[in-house]
């Protein structure tokens, strides 16, 4: 992916893109990048026994990331916790002893005892209750630090066992590259797919989603084609065959969102769509897009706009 988003000269965000595999340490502190992802479709086809539903969706890896910090304690006596969590940037509500991170970290102490207490620093730059996997990213990196620097020898199979026991879409992250998935999201194939070129346009309107109220108006049925196969068909004619099943109940309830993809569509986006169940979405661009050719009283949105490569 490109190494700087683009700017537009509106209401758009500039940022400096880490790569999705860097990690590095300084001064004796661990740093990662977690990254964002966006569903290229998503379809809930079953509801299963155990209350769950099965999905059909793409996984796409975005260069939207927050920064995950990890330092060794000393072992003198003094940690009231084996790691301790300190969360800065977008605001996270709930006990950050409960946090994916801290939980990833607990995860694998139990099979490897000897991992030292560690202070660890989340910076949230990925939106919350977004639809965009952040905390989910956020607990599979931390499994990728831990291994990597503590020697732990696990390899990516088993790393993505130990993210998919702390949530469905946390395996997907432990290699973060488009895969396909069913299941709850955590039965994964990778698939070839390459958007190389398109610019991406990301807004997330301030509207948080509640996962369990939209799949509550949800009605469970097999799409008349399998997102894997719509993805590797032209972008052109994603519009008419690519859909997430999650935007009528979440625009039913929150017209606003619905007027984003509206508003992305009207900037010449080729293909937009909601991510996950919401409220982030996404549109996929063959040019830069002018931010004039769209709804004026939307003008307060935050659009963020990345050249995939």
């Amino acid at each position: 992916m490109d190494e700087t988003a683009q700017d537009t000269g509106a209401e758009a965000e500039v940022d400096v893109i880490v790569p999705i595999d860097v990690s590095c340490v300084i001064n004796g502190t661990m740093i990662t990048y977690p990254i964002a992802k966006i569903n290229l479709g998503l379809n809930v086809v079953e509801k299963r026994s155990d209350g769950y539903h099965n999905l059909q969706t793409v996984f796409y890896p975005v260069p939207i990331k927050d920064t995950l910090e990890v330092q060794t304690l000393a072992d003198d006596g003094t940690a009231t916790e084996d790691c301790q969590l300190n969360v800065t940037g977008i605001q996270i509500q709930g006990d950050t002893q409960q946090n994916l991170v801290v939980r990833a970290y607990r995860l694998l102490k139990q099979d490897f005892p000897t991992l030292p207490r560690i202070k660890a620093t989340l910076h949230k730059a990925i939106p919350t209750q977004a639809g965009m996997g952040g905390g989910s990213s956020d607990c599979a990196y931390m499994i990728r630090l831990l291994n990597r620097q503590f020697q732990l020898g696990l390899n990516d199979d088993e790393m993505m066992g130990y993210a998919a026991r702390l949530g469905a879409d946390c395996a997907f992250f432990i290699k973060s590259t488009p895969c396909y998935a069913e299941g709850i999201g955590e039965r994964l194939q990778p698939i070839s797919l390459n958007l190389r070129g398109w610019h991406l346009a990301i807004v997330h309107p301030d509207i948080p989603v509640s996962t369990r109220e939209a799949f509550s108006r949800i009605h469970p049925h097999y799409p008349p084609k399998n997102c894997r196969d719509v993805v590797m068909q032209p972008v052109e004619t994603w519009r008419n065959d690519l859909t997430n099943d999650f935007e009528e109940s979440v625009f039913a309830l929150y017209p606003e969102i619905g007027k984003v993809k509206d508003q992305l569509y009207k900037m010449g986006a080729t293909y937009a769509a909601m991510s996950g169940s919401g409220s982030a979405l996404f549109g996929l661009f063959t040019e830069i897009p002018d931010l004039r050719k769209g709804d004026r009283s939307q003008e307060s949105l935050h659009y963020s706009f990345f050249t995939l490569d």
